[in-house]
């Protein structure tokens, strides 16, 4: 069983920057996949980043992409998302998800979940 940690959230101003990071517990961590997802309250779950096993693969959703980018280090079994030229509609609360398989941009397919960190942007 792998126990996940995000960290990192806070309040910013629009244009500014943030690292998320994803501490995770158990020996799985550096075999699974992982992805980032957010939600904003009333609203489903989003898909935001997702990065294969080894890191070599990774994908974004096109809302984020070229702002955003996903990275890992399966040394210190940590997973990271940093997020630049935040946005109002980038609030949320960010979400880390693990998942033994192929990386994957459905919320479904992951495993085990983090307990979410809150990012808020002001404009």
């Amino acid at each position: 069983q792998v126990q996940l940690v995000e960290s990192g959230g806070g309040l910013v101003q629009a244009g500014d920057s943030l690292r998320l990071s994803c501490a995770a517990s158990g020996r799985t961590f550096s075999t699974s996949s992982m992805g980032w997802f957010r939600q904003v309250p009333g609203k489903e779950r989003e898909f935001v980043a997702t990065i294969s096993w080894t890191g070599s693969n990774s994908y974004y959703a096109e809302s984020v992409k070229g702002r955003f980018t996903i990275s890992r280090d399966n040394a210190k079994n940590t997973v990271y998302l940093q997020m630049n030229g935040l946005q109002s509609g980038d609030t949320a609360v960010y979400y880390c998800a693990g998942r033994k398989g192929p990386y994957s941009s459905e919320w479904p397919a992951y495993d085990y979940w983090g307990q979410g960190t809150q990012v808020t942007v002001s404009s």
